[in-house]
């Protein structure tokens, strides 16, 4: 049972909001196999119990982090997108350095993104993330319009430059690639993908 002290410095969501601040410090330094419940109580200063008020298990944080990682990421990419004066190809140029950028900002919150999207039962962490990447599925659909890019599933089209993108990071992330190397590497995947899916 949260005190009263618990319940002035807490109020109105400000200790759920305090919870995945605390979650996502310690997912970045320790990854999420380390996270607890009970020592983020301790990092914010409430009872053991208190953040079953908003969490009840361990997964649903995980669940509700993942899915400000991808609102994050939409952000990104729906401002990266979102200049119509800009041509084709620098938009798309752009959608994929924002989700590079992203990933490689936060490789233990993608990780948890890409596992918990996964997860069965998981349904608003894949809506989170559809709605994240749905400006680059417009896209795409405006780049066929325009005939920059060839006929055929906008998903199956962008699962190419997704997986590349994607790739890249993983390599940085791990320390396969030097991480100075992100935004030329992503050029020419970019380049690449505009070159193989045109029509």
């Amino acid at each position: 049972m949260i005190d009263q002290s618990e319940r002035s410095r807490y109020h109105h969501g400000d200790l759920r909001s305090a919870l995945l601040d605390a979650a996502e410090r310690s997912i970045r330094e320790q990854g999420v196999a380390q996270l607890s419940l009970r020592d983020l109580a301790r990092e914010v200063g409430v009872s053991h119990a208190a953040p079953r008020r908003h969490f009840p298990e361990r997964q649903s944080l995980l669940d509700a982090l993942a899915q400000i990682g991808y609102a994050r990421l939409g952000e990104r990419i729906r401002e990266a997108v979102s200049n119509n004066e800009s041509q084709f190809p620098e938009r798309v140029r752009r959608a994929a350095f924002a989700f590079a950028h992203f990933a490689t900002d936060n490789p233990a919150l993608l990780e948890l993104m890409n596992a918990t999207k996964h997860r069965p039962g998981a349904s608003s962490v894949p809506q989170s993330s559809a709605a994240a990447f749905a400006p680059i599925l417009d896209l795409i659909c405006e780049g066929q319009e325009k005939k920059a890019l060839r006929k055929g599933s906008p998903e199956e089209i962008g699962l190419i430059i997704y997986a590349t993108i994607n790739g890249i990071t993983t390599l940085i992330n791990t320390g396969a690639i030097r991480a100075e190397r992100l935004d030329d590497l992503t050029t020419t995947a970019v380049n690449q993908f505009l070159r193989g899916a045109a029509p």
